[in-house]
């Protein structure tokens, strides 16, 4: 299970279904707001019709390819969303994303 992702199923496989892991799973606080903090960034470079990709919350190195796919997991199947979405609609999904309860921690 990654650091950044709670799931409410404890299978930690990526060989189990992702939709369904990530239809009922809920984003860590740290990747929320990094999450919020890009696209804040973003806002204030390029103002507010700037667009991004799921990407844009990684390095260039893929040293989390766990959480990578979980991120374009929830970008890609659960929300549907295209390659380049606005970040003020990504700021406002993701602060609208439950936390985890702190049992699940």
């Amino acid at each position: 299970m990654s650091k950044f992702i709670n799931n409410k199923n404890s299978d930690s496989s990526l060989s189990s279904s992702l939709l369904g892991r990530l239809g009922g799973a809920t984003m860590n606080k740290e990747i929320k707001e990094k999450i919020i903090q890009v696209c804040n960034d973003k806002i204030a470079k390029k103002g507010e019709n700037v667009g991004l990709s799921f990407y844009a919350f990684f390095k260039n190195k893929n040293d989390n390819p766990k959480l990578l796919m979980e991120v374009a997991t929830w970008w890609i199947e659960t929300h549907q969303l295209d390659h380049f979405e606005k970040a003020v609609k990504i700021k406002q999904m993701i602060k609208a994303q439950p936390s985890p309860s702190k049992s699940r921690e």
